[in-house]
C-alpha cells in the first residue's frame, strides 16, 4: 500500500528527500567553487534553487504537514491580543523596578553573609 504522498506523484519521499539533498549540497558547493563570478549571480543561482529544494519538499507528507503547520501558527499568531504601548512600558518599568529591588537585596545579603565569613574566620570585624 503506498503512502497518500507516493500516490498524488508516484514518487517515493525517500527519493524526492534525496534529490533536495543532492540540489542543496550541489548548489552550496557550485556556490564556492564559481568564485570567480559575480557574487549576485551566485545568490540569484542559490536563490533559484532554494525556490526548487522548496518546491519538491512541499510535495512530500512531512512537507505537506510542515506546511499545514505553518499556516495554522499564523492563524494562531492573529488570535493573540497583543498589548498596547502602555501596557509594555508599564511592564517593562515594573520588571525593572523589580530587578532593582532583588540586586539591592542581594548586595545586602552577600555583604552581610561577607561579614560573617570574616568575622567566623577572625579576618577582621
Amino acid at each position: 500500500m503506498a503512502a497518500p504522498s507516493e500516490a498524488v506523484s508516484g514518487i517515493p519521499d525517500g527519493v524526492k528527500w534525496g534529490f533536495v539533498a543532492a540540489l542543496s549540497g550541489g548548489a552550496i558547493a557550485a556556490f564556492y567553487l564559481l568564485a570567480e563570478h559575480s557574487l549576485l549571480l551566485r545568490v540569484i543561482g542559490l536563490l533559484v534553487v532554494a525556490g526548487i529544494v522548496i518546491t519538491v519538499a512541499l510535495q512530500t507528507g512531512k512537507g505537506r504537514n510542515t506546511w499545514s503547520f505553518i499556516q495554522e501558527a499564523r492563524a494562531e499568531v492573529r488570535k493573540v491580543v497583543w498589548p498596547t504601548r502602555k501596557e509594555t512600558v508599564q511592564t517593562t518599568m515594573i520588571v525593572i523596578g523589580m530587578v532593582v529591588v532583588v540586586s539591592i537585596m542581594l548586595w545586602i545579603l552577600d555583604g552581610l553573609l561577607g561579614y560573617g565569613v570574616r568575622l567566623l574566620l577572625g579576618q577582621g570585624g
